[in-house]
């Protein structure tokens, strides 16, 4: 039996200290020099033992990022910047929360007003979000940008 390639080991080894794409993990590998032929065999080896998971690195990325109050779009942004293929991105967002809903919540928790409002349009809420979680806001003036 043949043993792991150099560049397997190391990627086992990053994928021990933390959850990446196959995206995300080609990434790692390519700035450590790996050739592309050997990327592509360490991704498809940890794909097939189930080491790499991108429906699972979503799905729990965006749960996560949604627990420390990011919005949609951020949390796109941010699946996006990992590697993580839209359709995939779309369907971890559809699993969490509605994001109105989430709005509320933190807008509640953030005691509502103008400043809640901006604090969840930073956090990447889209407007309709905002003017269902802080209409009163919104409504004050709704032409322009709240930041």
């Amino acid at each position: 039996m043949r043993s792991p390639s150099p560049a397997l080991e190391a990627a086992v080894q990053a994928l021990a200290r933390r959850d990446l794409s196959s995206g995300g993990l080609a990434e790692w590998l390519e700035r450590r020099g790996v050739p592309a032929d050997e990327r592509a065999e360490v991704i498809a080896t940890l794909l097939g033992a189930g080491y790499l998971d991108d429906a699972r690195f979503a799905e729990e990325r965006a749960r996560r990022l949604a627990d420390r109050g990011y919005g949609d779009a951020a949390i796109r942004f941010d699946l996006e910047r990992k590697g993580v293929a839209e359709e995939l991105a779309e369907r971890a967002l559809a699993a969490l929360l509605p994001e109105p809903e989430r709005a509320q919540e933190l807008a509640r928790r953030f005691g509502g007003g103008l400043r809640a409002a901006r604090t969840l349009e930073r956090k990447g809420f889209a407007r309709g979000s905002l003017e269902q979680a802080l209409p009163e806001v919104v409504a004050q003036d709704p032409q322009a940008g709240l930041g």
